[in-house]
């Protein structure tokens, strides 16, 4: 039997709040990996100590963190938070594994029970880190917040609290649950998107009833190994299981033959031809095939013309495309105006949906990787020299560097240090002009130029002068489904930029209006439908890193829809 004493420290959250966790080191001269483990949702790492002993993996490292509100909290009794802030949680301590502790994330097992198998899914499949392999024991996907009308109940009461500021100590447990369901939900209908080596270990109670969701997530995930045990007799615990000899087994005996003879990596290369987002892609390219489904859209497609007579917004969409660079500029500014009164309800309305929120948050995530690549190469003594490949007007990088400035307020940990060029490109000559006259407001015109481009050009990326070391391309890759016009963009952008050089892009992963998009909503190049292929993470990533960059960090959005990541360019092979 493997003992072995925890050693007890902290890493830095993302929020930069200081987080206990406990570190089982391996025995002997060498660590082959690390094992994550999570043991439900807000739990304390002391629950899993036992796990150290009975999976018995001696060479192996083994970490686990108290969640927030548990444990060495400052506030044990504080309010739950939601799981999109565990999950970035996770991925802080996966990055700090890797910083500090020298084991890469591709040296990474994750293993997770119940809750805790939910959070490790929704990192893996939200950020699509290349851990070694995912192991979850009896999966917490179900619940039952879909009896007794509690969904919609929920739902009112979070829109009430939203718009009415309501405190207290009851609804946030009650609004906790509600995430998770959702976020589960999202998880077993997307696990395609879940390529590392998986093992579920599922219970047996109801095994007869008919496919779980357990079932469910396993049979779509993409893992070119996956492996599914029922346990009988077994409720939940799998892993403290009276009789758990089978369940410890498996997953010893899993996570060494990923670590002993790993399956190659499943490529995503071609996800633009066939997989579940393109075959969602070509649906969404075809008119609905039912007559109703047509009058239905059709009939919206009406209702938002009348809407864009009062609403600001909607007629800007409407006019220019919804995708467009001054679309999105009005959805940052979040200032609702209309005419005759209504037209400024329906406007707040249209600024306020999903969507849109994600959008502004994907802004922020955008100015923030912005600031901390700046401030890398500040510390690796390079001059930051910005392009941003598709700007619109621009504001996007002319707000994080504002935000930079001495004096603005921003965050301290962000470096003050002023670029010594900024290129904004746009293909668009509104976008262009617009974008010089803010350059102009902004009083940077001794820095800052703007031109037309082409993001897809490769020679022209190529050439760009300055030499870029910090590279945007926010809002960009998503519009257009075809990677080889991606994997051209980023081989441009890899000539021109010195190794150390930084590169800040973003990801439409999901979102549940996809087809409201599609059926009703304008494109910026004059079509009639705003049609999206999304791109899955572990997609986006390797197009990324096949162009010569390796991976930093990654933001996403509560509801897991819009990822933001850095990626910084190694030196060519």
């Amino acid at each position: 039997m493997d003992t072995r004493t925890a050693k007890k420290t902290d890493f830095r959250a993302h929020d930069g709040q200081l987080l206990f966790y406990r570190h089982w080191p391996a025995t002997g001269s060498h660590c082959r990996g690390a094992i994550v483990l999570l043991y439900s949702g807000q739990e304390h790492s002391g629950r899993v100590a036992r796990w150290v002993e009975e999976i018995n993996l001696p060479a192996f490292a083994f970490f686990s963190w108290d969640t927030r509100g548990s444990g060495r909290w400052p506030d044990a009794h504080g309010r739950s938070p939601c799981i999109a802030a565990m999950v970035r949680d996770l991925q802080a301590l996966a990055e700090h594994i890797r910083d500090a502790h020298g084991i890469a994330i591709e040296d990474m097992a994750l293993v997770g029970q119940r809750a805790g198998a939910v959070l490790a899914a929704t990192w893996v499949h939200d950020y699509a880190p290349p851990v070694r392999c995912l192991a979850v024991a009896t999966p917490a996907f179900d619940s039952k917040l879909d009896v007794l009308c509690a969904l919609p109940v929920l739902r009112g009461v979070q829109k009430l609290r939203d718009l009415n500021h309501i405190h207290s100590d009851v609804l946030p447990k009650f609004l906790t649950l509600l995430d998770r369901h959702d976020t589960a939900q999202r998880i077993v209908t997307d696990a395609a998107a879940i390529i590392a080596p998986a093992l579920m270990l599922r219970s047996g109670t109801g095994a007869a009833m008919g496919p779980s969701p357990q079932d469910r997530f396993y049979e779509r995930l993409s893992s070119a190994r996956k492996e599914r045990i029922v346990l009988p007799g077994l409720d939940h615990d799998a892993l403290g299981w009276c009789n758990q000899a089978q369940a410890l087994e498996s997953l010893r005996a899993f996570v060494l033959r990923e670590f002993d003879a790993p399956q190659p990596r499943v490529s995503l290369v071609d996800a633009d031809r066939h997989g579940p987002p393109y075959d969602e892609y070509v649906r969404l390219t075809q008119a609905p095939a039912n007559p109703l489904a047509r009058v239905f859209w059709a009939s919206i497609r009406a209702g938002l013309k009348l809407a864009g007579v009062f609403s600001n917004g909607i007629a800007l969409g409407l006019k220019l495309g919804f995708d467009a660079g001054p679309t999105f500029d009005y959805v940052y500014r979040n200032q609702a105006h209309g005419r005759l009164g209504i037209g400024w309800l329906i406007d707040l309305v249209f600024l306020n949906s999903p969507a849109w929120y994600a959008v502004r948050q994907r802004k922020a995530h955008v100015e923030e990787l912005i600031g901390v690549a700046m401030g890398r190469l500040h510390a690796a003594g390079m001059a930051a020299r910005i392009v941003d490949l598709a700007a619109g007007p621009g504001r996007c990088v002319l707000d994080a560097v504002a935000a930079l400035a001495p004096g603005s307020g921003g965050s301290s940990n962000r470096s003050a240090h002023a670029p010594e060029s900024i290129v904004l490109r746009d293909y668009s000559p509104p976008n262009v002009e617009a974008g010089r006259a803010l350059i102009a407001q902004r009083g940077l015109d001794a820095v800052a130029r703007f031109e037309l481009g082409d993001a897809f050009d490769e020679a022209g990326l190529a050439a760009l002068a300055p030499r870029p070391t910090l590279a945007v391309a926010a809002g960009l890759y998503e519009l257009f489904s075809e990677n080889a016009l991606i994997e051209r963009s980023l081989r441009g952008l890899a000539q021109a930029m010195p190794a150390g050089g930084y590169l800040v892009y973003t990801g439409h992963l999901w979102n549940p209006m996809h087809t409201f998009m599609a059926r009703a909503l304008g494109n910026h190049r004059g079509g009639s439908h705003w049609i999206l292929r999304r791109r899955w993470q572990a997609e986006l990533d390797e197009l990324v890193v096949r162009a010569g960059f390796r991976k930093v960090t990654q933001r996403i959005d509560n509801k897991g829809m819009l990822s933001v990541s850095l990626v910084q360019r190694i030196e060519a092979a």
